[in-house]
């Protein structure tokens, strides 16, 4: 087959999935297999070949990212059921201010919260982002929703352990730890120098109370509202479906704050330590065993249960488990079958073809990778499925080029951040949650995470030159 053909195949299966799951409302780990099965035929890779590949594309990232997943959703499960965010959250207002709370909330939204559904923890941090709009002097409804708004998507692509920052790693074959690196490194500028931006246009007037905000639809008074997620009600990640419902507030625990999160920050620190040891070479074989992700992540989850044990019960542990391993099931289907779709992908020839247009030392498949993620997700509003498509269709390239697979997983985050709109899940939470019309939320949410998303491949590019 022609390399034409093969680049028009690709296409057309891609642009199959996007109609499957807007037109036909067909969902979208279904969708991605019948895009990964027209590609492989219609390629000339045989039936036996493409239903081998598909499969084989299934459980190779499995394999890679499956169990971090489940490990990482469960102990999120856990952290919510303790009341652990929410008094996190608290902690920032009293620590750090009023004022500086766009910052502080966003920065820990999206690397220290990670584990937990999106849904959730907008539901979660909203009345006390409320709370603190109430009390600034300067566009608090704007400056907080779009804190939460660029904290979230962000930490979900780009940091580890979101499940998009999971699965883009584990699609690409880049080490947990680098993962996690190079996502901080990468994270903490872009949120912070995103909400600066927003913060200046708001405050130069961007924002009009009459026209962006409106009465919140259960309490007028955001001060006393203080719902929780309900336990049974189904999440979603990445703004891909599902919608988190209030529920009475659980009793207060008395664990103390730092105590319920350090299983979970160990885990972390392990995984980042077995990284800088790997980069300086040092090997010690109980750290490598340690800080390999799938024992960090496990003795972070086996610390969080104990922990939360004795702050709950067992019983409400037990029951938060088995709400976790329902919800981490849509989550392992979708990111298997994007695997499938990769694989698909790689088989046809792909990356030889397209290394054949580019050069090791030009940007320019950084920002090929960024600008169909962004593209993806302008059609489709999920940001794991645009970042997990557009990393597989140039997942092949990286060998031929010589980029480092980090750059493209994190370009493919970038990019499927662009343009939350009113497709996303993410951006009816916001307006409701945040008490804003849909022009508001289009300028904290859309605006707001779209600006992170041009801040992070503009710092991504330069770091092409050194790795």
């Amino acid at each position: 087959m022609s390399d034409l053909a093969t680049m028009v195949n690709t296409g057309a299966a891609v642009l199959a999935v996007v109609v499957l799951i807007i037109r036909f409302k067909i969902n979208p780990a279904v969708s991605l297999v019948i895009g990964s099965a027209y590609l492989g035929l219609t390629a000339g890779l045989g039936t036996e070949k493409t239903v081998e590949t598909i499969t084989t594309g299934f459980g190779d990232i499995m394999a890679e990212v499956g169990l971090l997943i489940a490990f990482g959703v469960l102990t999120g499960a856990m952290l919510q059921e303790t009341g652990a965010i929410e008094r996190l959250v608290r902690t920032l207002i009293r620590v750090f201010g009023v004022d500086r709370m766009p910052y502080a909330l966003s920065l820990t939204v999206a690397t220290a919260l990670q584990s937990i559904y999106l849904d959730v923890l907008l539901v979660i941090s909203a009345p006390l982002a409320r709370s603190a709009a109430a009390k600034m002097t300067r566009k608090g409804t704007a400056r907080m929703a779009t804190a939460l708004a660029i904290g979230g998507e962000c930490g979900i692509v780009l940091t580890v352990p979101g499940v998009g920052a999971l699965a883009l790693a584990g699609l690409l074959g880049v080490p947990l730890g680098k993962m996690l690196l190079f996502g901080l490194i990468l994270v903490i500028p872009t949120v912070t120098i995103a909400v600066a931006v927003m913060c200046f246009l708001f405050d130069r007037g961007w924002w009009n109370e009459e026209r962006d905000e409106q009465p919140y639809p259960a309490d007028d008074r955001p001060d006393t509202a203080d719902a929780k997620p309900d336990p049974d009600a189904g999440g979603s990640t990445a703004g891909s479906g599902g919608t988190a419902v209030a529920a009475p507030a659980r009793a207060e625990t008395h664990t103390p704050l730092p105590l319920l999160l350090a299983p979970l920050i160990t885990a972390l620190l392990l995984i980042a330590a077995g990284a800088v040891l790997d980069v300086a070479d040092i090997h010690n074989p109980v750290i490598e065993f340690l800080s390999t992700p799938v024992i960090a992540l496990l003795i972070g989850l086996v610390g969080t249960s104990v922990v939360g044990r004795r702050s709950v019960g067992i019983n409400r542990i037990q029951r938060c488990i088995a709400t976790g391993f329902q919800e981490s099931g849509q989550i392992l289907i979708l990111t298997g079958v994007g695997g499938s779709l990769a694989a698909t992908i790689a088989a046809t020839g792909l990356g030889d073809i397209l290394g054949d247009y580019f050069s090791a030392s030009t940007a320019a498949p950084l920002l090929m990778v960024w600008a169909i993620a962004a593209v993806l997700h302008i059609a489709v509003g999920s940001v794991t499925i645009s970042a997990i498509t557009a990393a597989g269709i140039l997942a092949p390239v990286a060998p031929a080029l010589g980029i480092d697979p980090v750059l493209i997983a994190l370009a493919a985050g970038a990019g499927s951040l662009f343009a939350v709109h009113v497709t996303s899940n993410t951006f009816w939470l916001l307006q409701s949650l945040m008490g804003q019309t849909t022009r508001g939320t289009l300028k904290t949410c859309s605006v707001g995470v779209s600006v992170a998303s041009v801040v992070a491949i503009l710092l991504i590019m330069p770091l092409s030159l050194v790795l």
